[in-house]
């Protein structure tokens, strides 16, 4: 497990999974920052299956939506996957309304999205 303080990476057989320690994501709360750490993981790692845990998470900026974005090509290059677990529903609806409930797979738990990856 790697604590960064703003975020937390563990790993659980082929997923690896991303966390956040602050329930909003902003530039003021070191959005950057996050975007280069998960960058490096995916650079240094390679992990086959993403997790991005948004549990606790109750605002995010545009610019987080950018780093999922270029998050899930740079894995999709690497034949890696972004999996959604523990979005609210009031965060859930920018997905819906900028159609990128369409490019992600989500899970109502981290639990549930590490065990049904797991099967595969």
């Amino acid at each position: 497990m790697t604590d960064y303080n703003i975020i937390k990476i563990t790993t659980s057989g082929a997923v690896t999974t991303v966390s956040f320690n602050v329930p909003n994501l902003t530039i003021d709360q070191g959005l950057e920052q996050i975007s280069q750490q998960i960058s490096d993981l995916i650079k240094n790692q390679k992990p086959k299956n993403l997790l991005i845990d948004f549990t606790g998470v109750k605002f995010f900026s545009s610019q987080a939506l950018g780093i999922l974005i270029d998050t899930k090509k740079k894995l999709s290059a690497q034949k890696g996957n972004v999996i959604i677990s523990g979005i609210n529903p009031q965060l859930y609806r920018v997905f819906k309304i900028t159609n990128l409930d369409k490019i992600f797979k989500f899970y109502p738990d981290a639990q549930s999205a590490i065990n049904d990856l797991q099967k595969t």
